[in-house]
């Protein structure tokens, strides 16, 4: 990989700076998903942000970032409320609601998708490239919108962070100190809604959920605390962003948003399968120590016995 190309190179820079921002933000925020068990949680945002692009462009009739990232937050932030709604009134278990939230939300999303595609004109043009993603049109103004609101989120994330952690291990503990544990909730997922929707672009809505799941996965098996959970987890979502962006560039044909999957994903495969203490090999290799152990505790005895 040429890593010069990030320097000399204004396309490549802006889509590298544009996933860094994205593998930052939703990696941190992908460990408070992966903790609460809220994994399906990123898709179905993903997929709920759909209309809300669309009508955002309906409204403005242009392709602006920032109009286009908040249309996709209200529509998120909106099937973020109706989940809860379905969760607590009902007996819909939240994995029903989340599933019920994004079939509705991204069927609607692609019939006015769809309609807006059959009108005449070219202002439109590059709106489906959301389903999937277009990180090669990103530009300097994409990534100031990307970071600015990113930031907004880090910053939230940091202002909040022991409620966030109190609730995240404990809810119940949480309502008898007096926090409000369901506006947390929400604020909590807004976030995570926010990390979704400045990964669009990159991502794409269909493969965005991986970005809220596999930095999480992966740095959960590398250590036990909470803080080193969040920072890890925003380096391999930074470190798949950037690298992602490089490899895709090896080829014209290749798409950078599938490549960063890709890649994230295989930094979760190496941590399940190699981190100390939780990986596969670690724990197989502790196994056969522990039996090699135990057959020579075993051996010791029977020496004992028979020279007695």
């Amino acid at each position: 990989m040429d890593w010069t190309l990030l320097f000399t190179d204004y396309t490549i820079r802006n889509v590298a700076l544009g996933a860094l921002v994205l593998g930052i933000v939703s990696g941190a925020l992908s460990a408070f998903a992966v903790l609460r068990k809220q994994s399906l949680l990123g898709d179905a945002m993903s997929h709920a942000a759909l209309p809300g692009v669309v009508l955002a462009f309906i409204i403005t009739g242009q392709r602006a970032p920032l109009p286009l990232m908040i249309g996709a937050v209200i529509a998120g932030w909106l099937g973020t409320l109706a989940m809860i709604a379905i969760r607590t009134h009902t007996r819909i278990k939240e994995d029903s609601a989340q599933g019920v939230i994004l079939a509705v939300f991204f069927g609607f999303g692609m019939a006015l998708l769809s309609w807006v595609i059959r009108q005449p004109g070219a202002e439109h043009s590059g709106l489906d490239k959301f389903l999937f993603g277009q990180a090669a049109a990103t530009v300097a103004s994409d990534v100031e919108a990307m970071a600015l609101v990113g930031g907004v989120a880090v910053l939230l994330l940091a202002v909040f962070w022991k409620e966030f952690k109190l609730i995240s291990f404990d809810p119940g503990y949480a309502v008898t100190l007096g926090f409000r544990v369901r506006g947390l909730d929400i604020l909590l997922t807004t976030l995570i809604v926010i990390a979704v929707v400045i990964g669009l672009q990159t991502v794409g809505v269909v493969l965005m959920s991986a970005m809220i799941v596999a930095p999480g996965v992966a740095a959960r098996q590398w250590t036990n605390r909470l803080g080193w959970m969040v920072a890890l987890a925003a380096f391999f979502g930074a470190l798949a962003g950037v690298t992602g962006a490089i490899l895709s560039s090896l080829d014209n044909g290749l798409p950078t948003g599938p490549v960063i999957v890709l890649v994230i994903t295989g930094i979760a495969l190496v941590s399940l399968f190699f981190a100390p203490e939780r990986g596969l090999v670690w724990e197989w290799t502790q196994r056969r120590a522990n039996r090699r152990r135990l057959r020579a505790a075993l051996q010791a005895e029977r020496v004992k016995e028979f020279a007695a």
